[in-house]
């Protein structure tokens, strides 16, 4: 039997153990970070996830509206996607549900969680509408035809590095030096040196296609499906393209249906 003295170190320790359990579950974590179940902050699976107390929980819809994107984006829908693309596929190996969810969630929070819950919906449906159609269930990660540079120069201010191709990479197929650039720069990598950091950095590449989302379609979401074609590949719109306008609309109308959700109105364009 332990003697006083012990019990009393004992004590000690017990109490020392629970006051800083107590203080890391206060976790007061800086905005955009999530507090884990054990009360630290970050922004991955194991902060945002199973037990998540605050912040931008996986499977909490924002207090403003939206949904859960995590809870609409499930393994089973993302699974779905990925597994009709052939075996050989490079983006087999390489796109992730749990990719994507870190690139909303460290970066583009905003992403089908400022609007209501149906056009919330419909904003995901539509996003991997377009992902779907541009790298063929998620098959490709990198534009088949690699011999056009995408270089424009009449951005000076987005300077083509000597080498560097800015041909579609990523889920949405990122092109041209003057996304590259400012994609870049709002996420961290320097897109015009490193242009293949899309290609080889999964939640990168994902970034790069919320990035292009957010600041080109998320505003015309509400106009209906064919305004986001329309601001992803104008070319297929009025006649220039119907097979493939149509091939992004019965995916999109798919995915509608399986969240539940009406397509809503003015869906080619």
């Amino acid at each position: 039997m332990a003697g006083p003295k012990m019990q009393l170190l004992i004590a000690a320790a017990l109490l020392l153990a629970a006051s800083t359990i107590a203080h890391a579950q206060n976790c007061g974590c800086s905005q955009g970070l999530c507090c884990s179940k054990y009360g630290y902050c970050g922004t991955t699976a194991p902060y945002c996830g199973d037990g998540c107390q605050s912040g931008p929980c996986y499977n909490q819809p924002p207090s403003g509206g939206g949904v859960s994107v995590a809870g609409v984006v499930t393994q089973q829908f993302f699974d779905s996607i990925i597994g009709q693309a052939a075996a050989g596929c490079a983006g087999k190996g390489f796109y992730t549900r749990q990719a994507f969810l870190d690139a909303v969630n460290q970066k583009y929070s905003g992403f089908g969680r400022d609007a209501t819950a149906d056009e919330s919906k419909r904003e995901i449906a539509a996003f991997f509408a377009h992902v779907t159609h541009e790298t063929g269930y998620f098959c490709y990660i990198e534009e088949v035809d690699k011999s056009n540079t995408f270089c424009d120069t009449s951005y000076p201010q987005y300077p083509c590095a000597p080498g560097k191709k800015y041909y579609g990479r990523g889920p949405l197929q990122i092109s041209w030096n003057f996304n590259y650039g400012p994609a870049g720069q709002d996420i961290g990598f320097d897109g015009l040196k490193s242009p293949e950091t899309v290609a080889n950095n999964v939640v990168i590449s994902f970034k790069t296609a919320l990035w292009f989302w957010m600041n080109n379609v998320h505003s015309v979401v509400n106009q209906g499906f064919g305004a986001t074609i329309r601001a992803i590949n104008s070319i297929e719109c009025g006649g220039g393209n119907t097979g493939e306008m149509n091939d992004r609309v019965n995916i999109y109308k798919n995915y509608c249906n399986q969240f539940g959700v009406s397509p809503g109105d003015n869906l080619t364009c």
